[in-house]
């Protein structure tokens, strides 16, 4: 009778064994999640405990109980590491353990867009990677940072060319504004330094140029036209009499006209009294307006005026008589639709 209990008691506890084993195996081995690559971001406030619910709020479905058990030996609430994690589908608890301690982030795709100013292109990035508005600010507006760069604050919108970058979410402001200068460098090819040279404009003036192209026109056909009428001018050596500079050299807000008041502005960005190019970009400029200037189309337009069919296209004209009547049907038209 003692020899079968003995039995029983033993197979229990063998099966009782098997049970768990077989459970802390699985606790072990189950992929954290089974449902489509997702990611997590984590901040310096973040703990372990958040860590796991970002998972889970990723998707309510995975199994973090071995993640868990992990993070726990290794004690990662000392150990947090910031920045975009991908947690692979299929991955086990191990997996995802060592990349959040080893700080294994996946890089963030960070778009800059051309905007017109330094506080535009300023919440653009914060908004996209874990840097707030202050950090950038206070470096982009450091004129030592800017003058060990080789920029000033005039000259800065010639620094940073927008683009689609890959970037660590958790960047710093000073490796960000580092790799953006290196990308700004590597933009300009020896093919496009020696255009530059071929027109006769050194890279700054390219860019100055193509900030008073991208104002003019929002229509991308329409870019190597007005470029090629901007050159004109400047082997003429007339006044570019371009209004984005006198909206640029007014500052605060912008006036929804040009005014003939406004033209009196007193500053060297209004190309209406001043001649050739202002001393810097009036804005950041994107890379098609660049090339634009780089690639201006060859023809005798002196004068652009907007359209007064309001589509946003120009009509061009190598005569001053013709361009008055141009002026003429679209004053025609703003007072046709009451527009003042």
């Amino acid at each position: 009778m003692t020899k079968r209990i003995i039995i029983v008691v033993a197979s229990a506890l063998l099966l009782a064994g098997a049970y768990f084993a077989f459970h802390f195996y699985r606790l072990f081995t189950n992929p954290v999640s089974l449902c489509d690559d997702y990611r997590i971001y984590i901040t310096p406030a973040d703990t372990q405990q958040s860590v796991l619910e970002s998972i889970l709020k990723g998707n309510p479905e995975a199994s973090v109980k071995g993640l868990e058990y992990f993070l726990n030996r290794r004690d990662y609430d000392s150990h947090i590491h910031t920045g975009c994690y991908t947690v692979l589908s299929g991955a086990a608890p191990k997996q995802v353990a060592d990349m959040l301690l080893g700080g294994a982030q996946t890089p963030v795709r960070l778009t800059i867009n051309s905007t017109r100013t330094v506080d535009q292109m300023v919440r653009a990035i914060s908004g996209q990677i874990m840097l707030d508005s202050a950090q950038i600010a206070s470096r982009l507006n450091s004129p030592a940072l800017l003058d060990s760069l080789g920029y000033t604050p005039a000259t800065i919108f010639c620094m940073i060319i927008p683009n689609t970058y890959q970037v660590y979410w958790n960047t710093s402001a000073d490796a960000l504004i580092s790799r953006l200068v290196k990308e700004r460098d590597r933009f300009w090819t020896d093919e496009r330094k020696a255009k530059a040279k071929n027109i006769g404009l050194t890279e700054q003036e390219v860019v100055t140029l193509a900030s008073i192209v991208e104002e003019e026109t929002s229509k991308s056909d329409e870019l190597t036209v007005v470029a090629g009428l901007y050159m004109n001018r400047l082997k003429r050596k007339m006044p570019l009499q371009a209004d984005p500079t006198v909206i640029f050299a007014l500052g605060g807000e912008r006036p929804k006209r040009v005014l003939k008041k406004h033209l009196e502005v007193d500053s060297p960005y209004n190309t209406y009294k001043y001649p050739g190019l202002p001393p810097a970009p009036i804005r950041f400029v994107s890379t098609r307006s660049i090339d634009a200037v780089l690639n201006y189309s060859k023809h005798n337009y002196l004068y652009m005026c907007a359209k007064e069919d309001f589509s946003g296209y120009h009509n061009f004209t190598a005569s001053l008589s013709q361009h008055n009547a141009n002026a003429a049907r679209y004053q025609r038209a703003l007072r046709n639709a009451g527009i003042r």
